[in-house]
């Protein structure tokens, strides 16, 4: 597990390009936290790191968005709004043809969702954000080993 503390947008966009410079091919994050807690912020910023241009986003309302990248498709998703997990058949999700999922309030998709590799948890602490970053598949544990020798962390404090 690493733990930081964000205490800007700038560290927040930090973490985003450090997750983004050390993304394995295939990947799914879990994007944890209250409302407000920086949840799309830092998936902005991973997005754009990996070359997203134009307008990203926010899935608030059409529950996912798609991004072209070099090597494939990032799939965004916020399933605050859905009620069950069943939900998500509606949306034609197929696993093998989103290079990246990014999924925010994941617990409410419990059970159709891929298995997450990297759980990112955000929290509101004083005036900056504290991120808890957590593998759960070898894959993730990969993610994790190359997100700690990043120089793009270099900075952030753990609190």
């Amino acid at each position: 597990m690493i733990d930081l503390f964000l205490a800007d947008a700038d560290g927040t966009d930090q973490l985003g390009r450090a997750l983004a410079h050390t993304r394995p091919a295939q990947a799914v994050v879990h994007l944890q936290g209250d409302l407000g807690a920086g949840k799309s912020t830092l998936a902005r910023a991973l997005l754009r790191a990996l070359g997203v241009q134009g307008p990203i986003r926010s899935p608030t309302y059409t529950l996912i968005e798609r991004y072209p990248l070099s090597d494939g498709e990032a799939w965004h998703l916020d399933l605050y709004r859905i009620g069950n997990a069943g939900e998500l058949d509606f949306l034609g999700l197929d696993e093998a043809t989103a290079d990246l999922w990014l999924v925010e309030w994941p617990e409410r998709g419990a059970g159709a969702l891929p298995p997450v590799d990297l759980a990112v948890a955000l929290e509101i602490d004083g005036h900056g954000r504290r991120a808890r970053i957590q593998a759960h598949t070898a894959n993730g544990e990969r993610w994790l080993q190359e997100l700690r020798k990043t120089p793009h962390l270099q900075g952030l404090p753990s609190p």
